[in-house]
């Protein structure tokens, strides 16, 4: 299983898209809190995200608690990365990808306590970082590609006349 863990998130349009890609490639999607904004039921309905009832997402109070009730292999995605991410071995059953909020990205205890663990995607020296949600979907993607897209549709049909 690959799970996704957004530590933060702030922005209600980038949890929206990575919601909506964890739900289609079967990705398992934990939060962890504070929240910058409602995931209620009502504001999901209201928000007209028809596809969060395929979304297992689970939300945690802290990251003490995500800790404690998750195990595997773990990688942090940060601009502060050594290593990129296509290098990084993503063929664990139980793998985990950890982004940071979007103004400060993760923790710089948690990143220098993992350090060895730590992933980026390649910018130009310029780039201050990606959208959450577009590195979310490059470095999720790149987990599936490894683990052979697992029970995911590889091939569409195209009916000619």
């Amino acid at each position: 299983m690959i799970n996704i863990v957004l530590v933060e998130p702030q922005i209600p349009q980038n949890t929206g898209n990575i919601s909506r890609t964890c739900a289609a490639t079967g990705m398992r999607l934990h939060i962890i809190e504070p929240i910058g904004f409602d995931i209620s039921e009502r504001a999901v309905r209201r928000a007209g995200l028809d596809y969060w009832k395929y979304l297992d997402l689970t939300v945690y109070e802290n990251y003490e608690e995500f800790s404690r009730k998750n195990h595997g292999r773990f990688y942090y995605c940060t601009t502060k990365g050594q290593k990129i991410y296509s290098d990084a071995d993503m063929s664990a059953d139980n793998l985990y990808l950890v982004f940071g909020k979007e103004t400060k990205g993760l923790d710089e205890q948690l990143l220098k306590a993992n350090y060895d663990k730590c992933i980026r995607i390649p910018m130009i020296d310029d780039a201050r970082s990606l959208n959450l949600s577009n590195s979310v979907a490059v470095i999720g993607y790149e987990a599936l590609r490894q683990q052979g897209f697992m029970s995911l549709k590889t091939k569409g049909e195209l009916t000619i006349i």
